[in-house]
């Protein structure tokens, strides 16, 4: 599998709950911080639900 860089690039704040949730299982829990996870199809899903709070690029 691929590696991919998740970045959480704008705040939480004033999200539902669910997006917040999401960014937490991705494992962001502060702006700018970044994480390398798998490439799995949960992650992508995961991804694709918070888009616009993160930014990725492939490792």
């Amino acid at each position: 599998m691929a590696k991919i860089k998740i970045t959480q690039i704008k705040s939480v704040i004033d999200r539902s709950e669910r997006q917040k949730r999401t960014v937490q299982a991705l494992g962001l829990s502060k702006m700018n911080q970044s994480v390398e996870v798998e490439a799995t199809p949960q992650i992508i899903g995961m991804v694709r639900k918070v888009n616009h709070l993160v930014a990725i690029e492939t490792i």
